[in-house]
């Protein structure tokens, strides 16, 4: 079953080459919205297992769900995270 996340800190192609290229092992083809804010992540899910392993691994990119309940050191910290991550999509992009 397809489902959409609405993500925190995704800003541009970059970031959406780094979340795709992440997760395409795991889930196959991911797509990321750029035109909508907050930014909407659609995948394959089956079950819960497979969503806990998705935002975990989000998580650890600097992307969190907009549902999350974080405080502003985390959120400080994953959006310098994100930043990191949307360097490398941009790199591996060419």
């Amino acid at each position: 079953m397809q489902k959409s996340f609405r993500v925190q800190n995704i800003k541009c192609v970059g970031c959406a080459n780094t979340i795709k290229e992440a997760l395409k092992e795991e889930f196959g083809a991911v797509d990321v919205d750029l035109m909508q804010e907050p930014r909407v992540v659609t995948l394959e899910i089956k079950d819960e297992e497979p969503e806990k392993s998705f935002r975990k691994k989000m998580k650890s990119l600097g992307y969190p769900m907009e549902d999350e309940e974080l405080g502003a050191f985390t959120k400080g910290g994953l959006k310098a995270k994100s930043f990191i991550s949307c360097a490398i999509g941009k790199i591996n992009e060419n």
